[in-house]
């Protein structure tokens, strides 16, 4: 089971990963390697921890972009204000992209009206099916219950001729 610690640390690999496509010619040791991440780690928590107060001196509850840059300045990490601002705007471009891509509808191709009458002649499809299913499970129940009423009536005349029997 992982320590408390390692479940509050950027994961390894991911940061292998950020080093070695920073870094591609230099070999990096582990040692400075577990230094790197710690330290990201600590910026981490520290900014985001700043960035909470400012909020809730705000009286918010949702920590945003605003306050996170509010607390670069706060911690007198200001000189970063300027890239953050650069990478926030890059990451709001591409979550707009993504969303007027990610709609199905509109990548299908095909009219809204002509996929619920498709939605619609599946389910009814379905019905008949499950109705299908219903019917033939109750005629095998009843089936089964004529079997059973006529044992029951072959049981009991055959009871009636065994009596017959003690009788002569």
């Amino acid at each position: 089971m992982a320590d408390a610690e390692d479940d509050l640390t950027i994961p390894r690999a991911a940061m292998n990963k950020m080093i070695k496509e920073l870094l591609p010619h230099i070999r990096v040791a582990n040692d400075a390697r577990e230094l790197i991440l710690n330290c990201c780690t600590e910026f981490i928590h520290l900014v985001s921890s700043e960035a909470n107060e400012i909020c809730n001196k705000q009286q918010k509850k949702t920590i945003n972009a605003e306050h996170v840059l509010l607390a670069f300045d706060s911690l007198g990490f200001g000189d970063y204000k300027v890239e953050a601002e650069a990478v926030l705007s890059d990451c709001k471009a591409v979550a707009a992209k993504k969303r007027r891509q990610s709609t199905r509808l509109e990548n299908l191709g095909i009219p809204e009206e002509e996929l619920l009458k498709q939605q619609q002649a599946l389910f009814a499809q379905a019905r008949q099916q499950q109705a299908a299913v219903e019917q033939q499970e109750w005629m095998r129940l009843q089936q089964e219950a004529q079997l059973a009423a006529q044992l029951q009536h072959q049981n009991c005349a055959n009871s009636m001729n065994g009596d017959e029997d003690d009788y002569s």
